[in-house]
């Protein structure tokens, strides 16, 4: 029974993110909180501090008149809109700018963390059934490495696996964000999608990695891990390995339901080098298992021949089975960690790769970071060196392959990378650099 201008004095004290939600409470007060006064009235003051359209002086006669103008030419709502969207933009900007330092090491943004700190970035999972009621599932773990963080979720009340059709992962921000504020996620939140999974017969259509005596776990392209109850048909948790490449950009500049789209690569031709787009890559390489790390490690100068370009791939040889002075021992043995509220595993045999491939500029072009299993090979090893069990591990996605070759050794009790080979898409080289192989 309040009139409607008693409750525009009231509205017109509250702070932008309360005006959002006192316009969640009914039809009413969602009019009311689109009022175009009250929002011009927040633009000028977050925007222009030192020109304020609202002093209400004789000797401001020009600024009052733009101020009725700005008022009764638009439509209500405009001034909202307005304002969320240039606070939006001077966000994404002051975060942006941190991406851009990059690591020499990696080629990879340097101040990631402290980024998503700015942002007050956070991901959830939303878990869509066949009726299209949506489940969302926040507060997850994280787990930073040097080019990928994981994130990990886990619940007791996970609906059904056979009644659940999708499953979408998103990157969260406060609409708008206040740094002296922590970020609250009854507030009002912007969501930027980061990929869609199916989750329709997911224990057929997926790949397997592995086992243990409570869970099985299945693989979803890109990167992203299931943990499926072996007693129940229910999802004991999921794990999501996200890449530091684009990670912000995907994770922030996309929309609810549309995915970021990186602009394409500009190639800096080379008329002179006959064989550009087949040298000087670098790659860094790391092999987790969540909590714990396998390898690190860096290489340079990797180099592909004309002649080994064959059935639409460049062959990169990182480790060459013949050169034992390459061979990679890895630390500790090789598993990936999961958790829930109760319980803990480890499911041996598997493990998280993070692969960077930098091109000759030290620009990224192939990422990823993604969970890979391992399989017991028929052949048994030649080497003098090593004598044991040779397993094999393999990654394909759209843009290439990599082959990995390991020798147990049972008297160490440690695995030696014996083979490693990176097989690129020439459509990708193509597409990139600009030219034709």
């Amino acid at each position: 029974s309040m009139p409607s201008e008693m409750l525009l004095k009231i509205f017109s004290y509250l702070d932008a993110v309360s005006l959002l939600a006192v316009g969640c409470v009914n039809k009413r007060f969602c009019e009311l909180a689109n009022d175009n006064g009250i929002w011009l009235k927040l633009y000028s003051r977050s925007l222009h501090p030192k020109w304020t359209i609202w002093k209400m002086k004789s000797k401001q006669t020009e600024t009052v008149s733009l101020g009725c103008a700005a008022l009764h030419d638009k439509k209500p709502g405009y001034w909202k809109k307005e304002y969320i969207f240039k606070q939006t933009s001077v966000f994404k900007s002051r975060v942006m700018r941190l991406v851009k330092f990059l690591d020499p090491y990696t080629g990879l943004p340097c101040k990631n963390k402290e980024a998503m700190k700015v942002s007050g970035l956070s991901w959830i999972i939303v878990l869509k059934d066949k009726n299209g009621k949506e489940h969302v599932v926040e507060k997850p773990n994280l787990s930073f490495k040097d080019t990928s963080v994981t994130v990990l979720w886990h619940g007791t009340d996970w609906p059904c696996l056979d009644i659940l059709s999708t499953l979408k992962l998103f990157g969260v921000t406060p609409l708008l964000p206040d740094q002296s504020i922590p970020p609250n996620k009854n507030g009002p939140r912007r969501f930027s999608l980061i990929a869609e999974y199916h989750l329709a017969n997911l224990t057929k259509n997926s790949v397997v990695v592995g086992a243990d005596e409570l869970v099985q776990l299945f693989s979803l392209s890109p990167g992203l891990l299931v943990g499926m109850w072996k007693e129940k048909n229910e999802i004991a948790f999921v794990m999501a390995n996200l890449h530091y490449n684009q990670l912000l950009e995907r994770s922030i500049l996309g929309s609810a339901t549309v995915q970021y789209t990186p602009p394409p690569n500009k190639p800096f031709l080379d008329d002179i080098d006959s064989e550009y787009g087949l040298h000087d890559y670098s790659l860094h390489l790391d092999l987790h298992g969540r909590n714990c790390m396998y390898l690190c490690g860096s290489f340079k100068c990797l180099f592909c021949r004309k002649r080994d370009i064959e059935n639409g791939y460049l062959r990169l040889t990182v480790v060459n089975l013949k050169d034992n002075r390459k061979h990679l021992p890895i630390i500790g043995t090789l598993g990936i960690c999961w958790e829930t509220e109760v319980f803990k595993g480890n499911v041996k045999d598997c493990f998280v790769m993070d692969l960077t491939l930098l091109d000759e500029t030290g620009k990224p072009f192939w990422c990823f970071s993604a969970p890979v299993h391992m399989e017991l090979s028929t052949k048994s090893s030649g080497l003098y060196d090593y004598m044991g069990h040779i397993y094999t591990a393999d990654y394909a996605d759209s843009e290439g392959k990599v082959c990995v070759e390991f020798v147990w050794l049972e008297e160490t009790k440690e695995y030696i990378i014996v083979s490693l080979v990176l097989y690129v898409s020439t459509e990708k080289v193509n597409s990139w650099y600009g030219t034709s192989y």
